[in-house]
């Protein structure tokens, strides 16, 4: 049984990428339980960063359009602060085939700017870094523990096993009390849904919802793990509100394998939609790694957490969201 959320009444967040996807969820989830939201996200184009993602949270968040590339931005940002959640990131795993140079910008240089930024102006803060579970790269079985090879096939993961490795020296080093997350194929609603270069099932719902035939690339029985984003989101809270949890590594993933045809073929019961089998792209040949499933038995043995949504349910969940709220992400 999953354990009790934390509560984060009277704590002071920060919120990195807060517009996005999972730092919008988090963000709102934070408020709801009685925080003071601050959330920093750039807006750049293309990178899921959407006002409307925080409505919900109107004037009970505050927003700061800056970069965590900048010294200064972030020396503000975490001054007062009691723990700071790190989601702001590159998160194009293909574009970094063509343009490896942001990855290497926003996602080890951010990571730093931050880092030392609490190291000089709030080094008491708790921080959480979500990094992903492509950092393991191929499988050489699964379900894939935290101390299995780390051998990423993309720039893109490789980034991110960087930012975690800078997150995790600032702890050692500097004492600043921080966990690291590997998040595993995360769906539901607020993601960007105007491209198809990350969030497969998210842009499988949008295809569905258009009417269009949902492609599943080779013969359909790769499986992953997939987490509906309000249990990704439990498992962030609990991991910044637990002792347990510091100087971890730990797995955020759903628990249970599913293929991507099952994945298309609930959709298609949900929605009515077609699907298809489709050949791989290259760019996306050239990283899929196959089989992936985290092992999450060392997230439920410290925190308590377990994910609690099963596939069809978040499915019609992100459906239903995006039926009514489809103009400001389509």
């Amino acid at each position: 049984m999953t354990a009790s959320i934390p509560s984060f009444s009277g704590a002071r967040a920060l919120v990195t990428g807060g517009a996005g996807f999972i730092g919008s969820n988090l963000a709102i989830a934070l408020a709801e339980r009685g925080a003071t939201v601050r959330v920093v996200d750039a807006m750049l184009p293309g990178y899921g960063g959407n006002l409307f993602n925080l409505e919900p949270m109107s004037g009970r968040v505050d927003v700061d359009v800056a970069d965590i590339r900048d010294p200064e931005a972030m020396s503000r940002a975490v001054r007062d602060r009691d723990v700071v959640f790190h989601l702001a990131g590159q998160m194009d795993h293909v574009l970094s085939l063509t343009d490896p140079f942001p990855d290497i910008d926003i996602n080890i240089k951010g990571t730093t700017v931050l880092m030392e930024a609490l190291k000089r102006h709030n080094p008491a803060a708790r921080v959480v870094y979500t990094g992903t579970r492509g950092e393991y790269g191929s499988a050489d079985s699964v379900p894939v523990a935290e101390d299995a090879p780390t051998n990423p096939r993309g720039l893109h993961e490789i980034s991110n096993l960087a930012a975690a490795k800078i997150v995790e020296m600032y702890g050692h080093v500097h004492g600043i009390k921080a966990t690291t997350l590997r998040l595993s194929n995360i769906y539901g609603p607020r993601a960007q849904m105007r491209h198809s270069r990350y969030g497969v099932v998210n842009w499988f719902v949008r295809l569905a919802l258009d009417g269009s035939v949902i492609p599943v690339f080779g013969d359909g029985t790769i499986l992953r793990d997939f987490l509906y984003v309000d249990d990704c989101v439990e498992a962030i809270l609990f991991a910044a509100g637990s002792d347990a949890a510091l100087g971890e590594v730990l797995n955020v993933g759903g628990g249970e394998p599913t293929t991507f045809r099952k994945v298309a073929e609930t959709l298609s019961s949900l929605t009515r939609a077609r699907w298809e089998f489709a050949p791989f792209s290259a760019e996306r040949k050239a990283q899929e790694p196959g089989d992936f499933y985290s092992d999450i038995s060392k997230i439920r043995r410290l925190l308590g957490w377990s994910p609690r949504t099963p596939l069809r349910e978040g499915l019609e969940k992100t459906i239903a969201f995006y039926r009514i709220h489809n103009a400001h992400y389509w």
